[in-house]
């Protein structure tokens, strides 16, 4: 299962999905988000939810010197805090800007696809959906 970006038209920067994938995490400010929503302009242009896409072979797991990302059975990465040093590689090697930091902690935030979120999200953007494998001919 991953986490789907559905309907970006539909998104009004409410931030729900933010504070409540925050909330799953038992904290009250967004530094714990796993997902971000950011304008292109406003009202007027729209806002674009950025969210770990769940890479087969995922650019982050690469780059991290301490094992602490984990690949995820259908993609994307598990996060061993324990090991996280907090030097960031993984944030500046994620191709989409997916991974969020929490400068409280040092440490990233990553999304596991649990769908919490979508459950939030009052415009129907989000939806947990399963992955489909792209054969490359």
């Amino acid at each position: 299962m991953r986490l789907a970006v559905v309907d970006t038209e539909r998104c009004i920067d409410c931030q729900s999905c933010m504070f409540a994938c925050a909330r799953r995490q038992n904290e009250a400010g967004l530094s714990s988000s796993c997902i971000g929503v950011k304008s292109i302009g406003g009202m007027e242009r729209g806002f674009i939810v950025v969210v770990c896409r769940a890479c087969e072979d995922p650019p982050c797991l690469k780059v991290c010197p301490t094992d602490a990302l984990k690949p995820k059975k259908g993609g994307g990465v598990l996060l061993d805090a324990a090991k996280c040093i907090g030097c960031g590689h993984c944030r500046d090697a994620c191709i989409i800007g997916a991974i969020f930091w929490n400068d409280e902690i040092n440490k990233p935030m990553i999304c596991i696809h649990c769908g919490y979120c979508a459950q939030f999200c009052p415009h129907g953007v989000l939806k947990l959906e399963k992955k489909e494998r792209i054969i490359h001919a």
